[in-house]
């Protein structure tokens, strides 16, 4: 847990000592200005932060900097707003979630379609990918062979299990996961978002079912078993890059674009195994991205 703590942390001294603060001077973003990339602090979001700066200057942007971590998504859209940031790469099902906190869709196709009619003046979002990292509900291997395979085997066990996940996961998905499955927890205890605390907790068994995120080295590593959501509680979390509107010229737009029809869901998980286990530089791991996909001048 510590040495996962540690590469993260030192992967964001990395980024702040290699792109400055790129915020002391705003950024009007477009061909004329400076092109700012947000990141949240996980480790996935400033894996795509690079590469989309990396897209960005193969396709001749000049001045584009990655800002290291900037916090919630709250914070991050009041950034966009002001032009502070200018692009930062997101989730779709999330992202809709946060506009639309009435939204029913699910699926790939219709989180995006209703995403791109709810994201409000001032914001774009630009081509998703292929690629999708998603909230998953796994257990240990021990009460997957007990029976427990999907969240409906899951429903009626809730009651004895102790669940571990994101101090937000009670607000989100408490009532829902009871109004589809039948599922309410002994406990919900906030251990980190997809992150060490989680992972340990479930391998020591102070819990007995976390939230990770389907991309996450973490699961196989451990030995996790995924349940399957078999109603479909979770919706669509495919990447999709969040744009302040007139930052991005159409050549940055469209090399934006690239990087997404390039990303995989196997890619993104491949690219989180070298950051997470083989503790890879983030920006040597964006540089063979974008080259291993045509996406690099040679």
């Amino acid at each position: 847990m510590k040495r996962a703590v540690v590469a993260l942390l030192s992967a964001v001294a990395l980024l702040a000592t290699a792109c400055g603060n790129p915020l002391a001077g705003g950024g009007e973003g477009g061909s004329s200005g400076d092109i700012v990339i947000g990141a949240s602090d996980v480790g996935e979001s400033l894996l795509l932060a690079q590469i989309y700066a990396g897209a960005l200057r193969n396709a001749g942007a000049k001045n584009v900097t990655v800002h290291p971590p900037v916090g919630s998504r709250e914070v991050v859209v009041k950034a966009l707003q002001d032009k502070s940031l200018s692009v930062v790469p997101d989730y779709s099902g999330n992202l809709l979630r946060y506009f639309d906190k009435n939204t029913t869709a699910t699926t790939s196709q219709d989180v995006y379609a209703a995403l791109k009619q709810k994201v409000p003046a001032g914001f774009e979002v630009l081509a998703q990918a292929p690629a999708e990292d998603k909230d998953l509900l796994v257990v240990g291997k021990q009460l997957a062979d007990s029976g427990v395979r999907t969240f409906s085997d899951l429903g009626p066990r809730c009651k004895d299990l102790v669940l571990g996940g994101p101090g937000q996961w009670s607000s989100r998905w408490k009532d829902r996961i009871k109004q589809l499955y039948g599922c309410e927890f002994k406990e919900i205890r906030t251990t980190d978002t997809g992150g060490p605390v989680t992972v340990a907790a479930l391998k020591s068994g102070e819990v007995q079912v976390a939230d990770l995120f389907s991309t996450s080295s973490t699961i196989a590593a451990n030995g996790f078993v995924p349940l399957v959501d078999d109603k479909n509680m979770f919706p669509a979390q495919n990447i999709v890059p969040l744009v302040a509107k007139g930052t991005l010229s159409p050549a940055e737009t469209d090399a934006l674009n690239r990087v997404s029809a390039a990303l995989t869901t196997e890619q993104l998980t491949e690219l989180n195994v070298q950051f997470t286990e083989e503790k890879r530089n983030p920006l040597d791991i964006a540089d063979e991205f974008l080259a291993r996909n045509g996406l690099k001048k040679v």
